[in-house]
């Protein structure tokens, strides 16, 4: 049973593009691995750019630097 999860930062997610992202995720699988889409789990993690970072820094604070 293949999983897969994608992780996202920054600006909120819609509905529908998560809805893309699940239909499109698991049509690749049953493309290139022949998966039954039934067996095929796709997760979704929203994370915080205060919960990230890059190069060392928090993403929170790279953002803001960038934005001014």
């Amino acid at each position: 049973m293949p999983i897969v999860t994608i992780q996202i930062t920054g600006d909120p997610v819609t509905k529908d593009q998560k809805d893309q992202l699940i239909q499109k995720s698991t049509d690749m699988l049953v493309d290139v691995l022949q998966k039954d889409p039934k067996n095929t789990w796709v997760i979704i993690e929203e994370i915080d750019t205060e919960n990230w970072g890059i190069d060392g820094k928090n993403v929170t604070h790279l953002f803001e630097n960038i934005s001014r």
